[in-house]
């Protein structure tokens, strides 16, 4: 299958790739295509924006979390519309422990056989860019790059430099973006601001995909897409199993937990879990009949005083984990499920006391990347990022870094819940949700 797809990349963070993928998908949905997006790497955020533009939800793909079939599954499964517009992660070679390629988005982009546009901030250079281009075209073993865009550069001076980039390194240049100044997305302590931070979000990606279609050569941009080679993909080298519809997993989804990988979600979809959402902070009680609750990352440390005052709904999950209901929390919901949270400002809130620990924040990245889980029985991939940490992260599983081998103890793990700092991302060991359907099915028929 032809499966038209792109890259967006660049040569390092803050190019610019976030701001004008937002804009390219909107451009390309103005001229009546149907789009699908996905981010490389584990990033949550970005896949957020990409929802807000183009009203369906984004995925992540990552070739640290899932050797190249299974990525090549999770695309094939997903794909949908006329065209993927994928968006890469900090420089196109920068992979794990930024030394080594996998997890880069170079790597996926040979995984997928997608040719890729880079995306290159020009602001205050003139023709070393031709030689910064000349190098990543060199390291491109697979002849992948087929595109740049000139980024925070006059248009005038950009065509200029365009010209002698087609003439000398044979890629195509497909436009200028001047320096947008007040249309670029900010950023935060964690990848970008949440969508609904940025004012007047619409208005700004509308102004945005003006300026790109103005611009940029979008009919060349999409022939490059369209022009990708057929892909083969392999189907799910292991079969669901436990499928039982009668199981309801619990999945906290507002303002306050939105983490949550698209993959994971359908994973447990396609094992015959029914996912109900609720709202720690806008309901009184956990939604009825269910037979797990799961817990994603997020922002808790903005709503504490919303988080630490539904006391019914801190009840309702205290109660029903004393009765051994399976659990899955990461990062926010794992500190959300803490005695208390201590903040910047040193106010102290409590929150469910279902683990006996204490969040506060450390005024500083405690942990940070790839992570390797090994639970004892299995092993699972996953990451960490996060300024708060506890005086008790759990012991029942090990986290080992891919780069350098430092490991350390994490989780809470008691019949079949797993509770800590890491991200999980499902299918690097589909085992995992296997075990913990089982459980939910034990649960739902005691």
């Amino acid at each position: 299958m032809k499966y038209p797809r792109i890259v967006i990349a660049a040569p390092k963070s803050g190019s610019g790739k976030t701001t004008i993928t937002c804009g390219i998908l909107r451009a390309l949905t103005n001229s009546g295509l149907s789009l699908c997006s996905y981010k490389c790497g584990p990033d949550y955020i970005d896949p957020m924006f990409h929802r807000t533009v183009l009203g369906i939800p984004a995925g992540n793909l990552d070739t640290f979390f899932t050797d190249d079939d299974t990525t090549k599954s999770l695309f094939g499964k997903s794909f949908s519309g006329d065209m993927a517009v994928i968006e890469g992660v900090m420089g196109l070679y920068d992979g794990i422990g930024g030394v080594e390629t996998q997890g880069s988005t170079y790597d996926l982009a040979r995984v997928l056989k997608a040719p890729v546009v880079l995306v290159v901030d020009a602001k205050g250079t003139g023709r070393s860019v031709i030689a910064q281009l000349r190098g990543f075209l060199d390291y491109d073993e697979h002849n992948l790059i087929k595109a740049v865009i000139l980024n925070r550069t006059s248009v005038a001076f950009g065509n200029t430099l365009g010209a002698l980039i087609e003439n000398e390194l044979g890629i195509k240049f497909l436009g200028t973006i001047p320096d947008m100044k007040n249309q670029e997305l900010s950023s935060r302590h964690l990848g970008l601001v949440m969508p609904e931070e940025v004012p007047e979000l619409q208005d700004k990606i509308n102004t945005l995909a003006n300026l790109i279609s103005e611009n940029l050569d979008m009919e060349s941009l999409k022939n490059i897409a369209f022009s990708a080679c057929s892909l083969d993909i392999i189907k799910d080298k292991e079969t669901r199993k436990n499928v039982n519809t009668k199981l309801t997993l619990a999945v906290a989804r507002d303002k306050v937990f939105c983490f949550y990988y698209r993959e994971n979600l359908e994973m447990l979809k396609e094992s015959g879990v029914n996912i109900v959402e609720f709202s720690p902070i806008a309901d009184s009680k956990l939604p009825d009949n269910i037979s797990g609750i799961l817990l994603g990352g997020g922002y808790p440390e903005n709503f504490l005083q919303e988080l630490s005052t539904n006391d019914s709904m801190k009840k309702d999950i205290k109660n029903a984990i004393d009765k051994g209901i399976p659990v899955l929390a990461e990062c926010g919901g794992f500190m959300y499920l803490s005695e208390t949270i201590k903040n910047q400002e040193g106010e102290v809130y409590e929150m469910v006391g279902a683990i006996n620990a204490h969040v506060e924040w450390k005024g500083k990245l405690v942990r940070f990347g790839y992570v390797t889980i090994d639970t004892g029985e299995l092993q699972i991939k996953g990451h960490e990022f996060h300024y708060y940490d506890t005086d008790n992260n759990g012991n029942s599983c090990v986290a080992t870094k891919p780069v350098g081998g430092k490991s350390w103890e994490c989780i809470h793990s008691n019949n079949g819940s797993y509770i800590g700092f890491p991200h999980l991302y499902y299918p690097s060991n589909m085992q995992f949700i296997n075990n913990f359907v089982e459980v939910m099915k034990n649960y739902g028929e005691r």
